[in-house]
């Protein structure tokens, strides 16, 4: 089975493993994923990640983050632009999320970054997902 969208199903598989307190997720690798889970790490979202020599292809592991009394520091992550309908944003239109408590991630021609690196930037582009 071919996964149509792998950032939805990587949003997925760490939306699941918080859900039932998971240590770490495992999921295929691309570039796309690093950069995602690297922003991840960067706002504090994640404790870190690693990549792992799979059998057949690289694996991605990341290591989820709980605050005190097991709560998850993800409480969640929302895919925005789809393979289906694409969103793209200009520089005035990229949302706070959550009142800048969350974050946007977009893939610009500057490369994936967080919707508050695009601003100041002054650049748009598609608009990946929120996670808050």
């Amino acid at each position: 089975m071919t996964v149509t969208d792998p950032i939805a199903d990587m949003l997925t598989r760490v939306r699941n493993a918080v859900m039932v307190r998971h240590d770490s997720v495992m999921m295929p690798s691309s570039k796309m994923k690093l950069a995602i889970a690297s922003i991840l790490k960067e706002e504090g979202f994640i404790s870190d990640y690693e990549v792992v020599r799979g059998k057949t292809q690289r694996v991605i592991k990341i290591h989820l983050k709980y605050r005190d009394r097991n709560e998850p520091v993800i409480s969640g992550l929302e895919r925005v632009s789809k393979p289906g309908l694409r969103v793209y944003v200009q520089r005035k239109e990229i949302p706070r999320v959550y009142g800048g408590l969350g974050i946007a991630i977009l893939s610009t021609p500057e490369g994936v970054i967080t919707g508050q690196q695009a601003w100041r930037r002054g650049i748009g582009g598609e608009l990946l997902c929120y996670i808050w």
